[in-house]
C-alpha cells in the first residue's frame, strides 16, 4: 500500500500511524511537511519537504489574509505532489491535517486516492470558544472568525472520511459533516507513559533548576504559556499556593509564546506580563523550555499534582499523557477537560477564569495528596480504557483501509 501523509508539522498527530505503517515493508509511506526536522526519522517513512508558493499580491483584503495563506499552503503542496507523481507515486490512500490548507487541492493530483482529513477544530461564533470571555464581537471579528473555516470546508467537502479526537471537538462541527468524521484519539502510549516509584522529587535531575528543600512538586505544562491554557490566570494562584504550601515547588514547562491565544499588543509575552505583574518566590518558581520526552515524563512521574487548565479548545495530549502517568490532575472545569476528568474521582475540578479558586483547588490537592492514591489509580485507568494506544491505533487503521 502507498500512503501519502502530510502535516505542516513532523509527525505531530500522525507520529503513531506513520510508525506503525512504516514498519511493514510492503508499505511506500510518504510524508509531507512544511517542517522536516532533519533530526528525527521514523524507520520506513520518506520525508518531502513543501513550501508555501511566493505571495505575490501587492495588497490583499484584510478578511482574505488567511484564505490567502491557505492557498499558498495548498499550492505549495500541490507543486510537491506533481513531483511524487512524476517520479511514480501515486497514493492508494492519503491522510492530512486539516487547517492550514495544504490539503486543499489533493484530490485535484490524486482523484482517485480517498482522503482522510484530520479535523481538530471548527471555528463557532456562538460556540463555548468564543463565549467563554464574554467579550462583545463585532462584526468584523464574526466575520474573520468565519473565515478560518474556509480550508477547512473545503476538505470536509472533498474528503472520503474525517477523524477528530474527541467528542467535544466533534460537537464544533456542522451537522451537515458529522456523519463523515470519526471521533477516534490519536492514542496515549500507556506503556511509555506509566509510573514510575523509582522516579521522585529527590531524584528528578533539570538543567539549571534547584529543588533544594522541594517535598512537594506542582507541574503546570503546555506548547505555549498563553491563556487559551491557562497560563496568565495559574501565575496568579501561584502567590497563595507557595505561602500555604512553604515547601512547595512549581515547574512550568512549555515555551514562551502564544500558540493559539492573541498576542499582546505591546509585543511582550504572557509570561513576561505575569511576572511583571505578579510576585513569587522566584527561588521555587521554575520555567523549563519544552523537554525532550524522557525527562518529561520524569517530571509527570515526580509529580505531587499537576495543573491542566484550557479554553473551550482543543483537548491537549499532555493531560492525557499526565493521566497515564498517575498525575494527581487539577483540571479547568470546561468542556473538554469535563470529557475526560469525573471530580473526585480520575482527577479535580477547579475554576478556569478564577486565580483565587484555582489556588485553593491546588492548596487542598496537595495537601490531601498522600490520601489520593486512589484517583491516580482511576486516571490511569481511564486512559488505559479508552485513549490507549492500543485502542486507538486499529481504528485509524482499519479506518484507512476500509476506504481502499
Amino acid at each position: 500500500m502507498r500512503i501519502l501523509i502530510t502535516h505542516c508539522n513532523f509527525p505531530a498527530q500522525f507520529r503513531h500511524i506513520a510508525a506503525y505503517l512504516g514498519r511493514n515493508p510492503k508499505n511506500e509511506v510518504v510524508f509531507a511537511t512544511k517542517n522536516p526536522r532533519p533530526e528525527w526519522n521514523i524507520p520506513g517513512v520518506g520525508k518531502v519537504a513543501f513550501q508555501p508558493v511566493e505571495n505575490r499580491a501587492e495588497s490583499l483584503h484584510p478578511l482574505s489574509l488567511g484564505v490567502d495563506e491557505s492557498v499558498r499552503h495548498g499550492a505549495g503542496l500541490l507543486d510537491t505532489c506533481r513531483q511524487l507523481k512524476a517520479k511514480g507515486f501515486n497514493p492508494d490512500v492519503i491522510l492530512g491535517h486539516s487547517g492550514w490548507g495544504q490539503t486543499m487541492y489533493l484530490k485535484d493530483v490524486f482523484p482517485d486516492a480517498p482522503l482522510v482529513n484530520y479535523f481538530e477544530w471548527y471555528y463557532n461564533a456562538a460556540g463555548p470558544e468564543t463565549r467563554l470571555d464574554h467579550r462583545e464581537k463585532n462584526d468584523t471579528d464574526l466575520a474573520m472568525l468565519r473565515m478560518r473555516n474556509t480550508p477547512i470546508l473545503h476538505d470536509l467537502v472533498s474528503c472520503s472520511a474525517g477523524v477528530t479526537p474527541t467528542a467535544f471537538q466533534q460537537t464544533q462541527f456542522p451537522s451537515e459533516f458529522k456523519a463523515k468524521i470519526h471521533q477516534i484519539h490519536d492514542g496515549i502510549d500507556t506503556r511509555y507513559f506509566a509510573p514510575d516509584p523509582n522516579i521522585s522529587i529527590q531524584n528528578l535531575q533539570l538543567p539549571g533548576i534547584d529543588l533544594t528543600g522541594c517535598t512537594e512538586l506542582l507541574t503546570y505544562c503546555a506548547r505555549g504559556l498563553e491563556p487559551y491554557r491557562g497560563f496568565p490566570q495559574f501565575y496568579q494562584a501561584l502567590p497563595a499556593i507557595l505561602y500555604a504550601r512553604p515547601s512547595c515547588h512549581v515547574l512550568i514547562v512549555g515555551e514562551d509564546r502564544a500558540c493559539y491565544s492573541p498576542k499582546l499588543t505591546d509585543g511582550r509575552t504572557y509570561k513576561q506580563e505575569m511576572i511583571k505583574r505578579v510576585r513569587v518566590d522566584e527561588s521555587r518558581v521554575h520555567f523549563v523550555d519544552p523537554l525532550p520526552y524522557g525527562l518529561y515524563k520524569k517530571v509527570l512521574q515526580a509529580s505531587t499534582a499537576h495543573a491542566y487548565l484550557t479554553w473551550p479548545f482543543v483537548l491537549s495530549w499532555s493531560m492525557l499523557e499526565a493521566m497515564s502517568c498517575e498525575c494527581l490532575i487539577v483540571g479547568s472545569d470546561t468542556e473538554p477537560v469535563q470529557e475526560v476528568l469525573q471530580d473526585g474521582q480520575n482527577g479535580l475540578l477547579t475554576s478556569f477564569t478564577d486565580p483565587d479558586k484555582i489556588a485553593k483547588s491546588m492548596i487542598q490537592a496537595l495537601e490531601h495528596a498522600p490520601d489520593l492514591q486512589h484517583i491516580r489509580k482511576a486516571a490511569r485507568r481511564t486512559i488505559q480504557n479508552k485513549y490507549d494506544l492500543a485502542i486507538c491505533l486499529p481504528k485509524q487503521i482499519k479506518l484507512l483501509t476500509s476506504l481502499l
